[in-house]
């Protein structure tokens, strides 16, 4: 019988795979381009998607600290799911339709790109942590997955807040 170390042990080389592999795998699919499909109505629902897992992220972390484990760990399980989700539609949107420029200027221009930019590059970093801090709970390591879980928290929930401020900033350019 597999003991309750093992589990971390057994999933850790299978996170490290997905945390490079999601990554390159999407940056590759963006150079893939499909044609016949009209899946422009995805933008919002994507952003819908990421404005739902900041949600159900505050409420998860509110749950735990009340002491209501069970709630907390579905949560964490749905808000998994949801960024699974949006990254397979952002993902087909983005492999059937035309990049979309953003059209502001000056400071606006500024703050977008700086809110993309750090909203692209967190998303890669919050993989494994996500990962990892879903497997430490799983494993029982909670005290591992407390600690761990004091710096996802705050990254994962500033990457989907800013999934959502991105598409709102963009969204009156898409044509």
């Amino acid at each position: 019988m597999k003991t309750v170390v093992d589990k971390e042990v057994k999933y850790r080389k299978l996170i490290i795979v997905l945390s490079v592999l999601i990554p390159v795998v999407v940056a590759a699919l963006f150079g893939i381009r499909i044609d016949g499909y009209d899946l422009s109505f995805l933008p919002p629902v994507y952003a819908t998607i990421n404005g739902v897992t900041a949600v159900l992220l505050v409420i998860a972390v509110v749950a735990i600290k009340n002491g209501n484990r069970k709630t907390h760990q579905n949560l964490m399980t749905v808000c998994i799911f949801l960024s699974a989700l949006f990254l397979i539609l952002y993902v087909a949107y983005h492999m059937t339709s035309d990049s979309t420029k953003f059209g502001g200027e000056g400071w606006v221009k500024g703050v977008y790109f700086f809110i993309l930019i750090s909203h692209i590059l967190l998303s890669i970093i919050i993989i494994p942590l996500v990962l990892f801090t879903y497997v430490r709970a799983l494993a029982e390591k909670f005290d591992k997955h407390k600690k761990l879980a004091r710096i996802t928290f705050p990254i994962w929930l500033y990457v989907a807040v800013t999934g959502v401020i991105v598409y709102i900033m963009i969204s009156p350019y898409y044509t």
